[in-house]
């Protein structure tokens, strides 16, 4: 091992890649302590841990590669991507963790955040006001009663790991709580619209698709701004920009 790899950083936290071993510093030591409490109840396979102390948890690599990237193509064939809708039910099927978590948000604090967020994207002149409008209409279906599942909170695809059409583990399970199971498969599928039919199957439940797709809305016009002012770049090709313009 010659090199410390930056695989994701921002002001909350930053986690690196050092050899066979993946180091997350997190500025929330709670946050750490209910990752690992996540992942030790959790019924899917999650990496080792191989220690931690205040602010800092680290973690084991584990085998093979994500199925894909936002704004990338896919590496999975749709049996891995069934495999991982199977998973991703065996977790929403799960007891409950005691927190409640990133997708668990009350549908009233829900909507005023996203209204606030859609003023200031139009205000600022990140986002034209009719695709913000548009999608705001789209996102309305995700704002609806629902029955708390164990969810991972923050399910993109890069945090699913797979060997041929084995999945061999989830990652990053700083959200991770009582929330909507929707929110979950949305996240995971976010950008690779193509492969929902294959997850839903391997899911095994009738979903919602106007939910889905609702979440998929939702949850960029709330990351949009964060993202452009955390490094990131949501105007990527397939990246959430292109999530938003698709629902035009």
């Amino acid at each position: 091992m010659d090199e410390v790899e930056v695989v994701v950083a921002h002001s909350e936290r930053a986690t690196l890649r050092v050899g066979d071993m993946f180091l997350k510093v997190d500025a929330d030591p709670a946050r750490i302590d209910f990752e690992v409490e996540a992942m030790s109840l959790a019924p899917v396979p999650t990496p080792e841990v191989l220690w931690r102390k205040p602010c800092v948890l680290a973690t084991a690599a584990l085998p093979g590669t994500t199925l894909g990237r936002l704004g990338g193509p896919s590496t999975g064939s749709p049996a891995a991507w069934a495999a991982a809708g199977a998973a991703i039910r065996k977790l929403h099927d799960a007891p409950l963790p005691s927190r409640q978590g990133q997708a668990g948000r009350s549908t009233a604090a829900l909507a005023a955040e996203l209204d606030d967020e859609c003023a200031s994207l139009v205000t600022n002149g990140v986002l034209p006001a009719d695709l913000v409008t548009r999608n705001r209409q789209v996102a309305e279906a995700a704002l609806r009663p629902w029955t708390p599942s164990f969810t991972h909170g923050d399910l993109q695809i890069e945090h699913v790991f797979v060997d041929g059409d084995e999945i061999t583990g989830i990652i990053d399970w700083s959200e991770a709580g009582q929330g909507d199971a929707l929110y979950d498969l949305a996240t995971f599928t976010l950008g690779h619209e193509e492969h929902l039919e294959d997850v839903i199957a391997g899911y095994g439940a009738d979903v919602d698709l106007d939910v889905i797709r609702a979440w998929w809305s939702l949850r960029s016009l709330l990351i949009v701004r964060w993202l452009a002012e955390h490094g990131f770049d949501p105007f990527a090709p397939g990246c959430e920009v292109d999530v938003l313009r698709s629902r035009m």
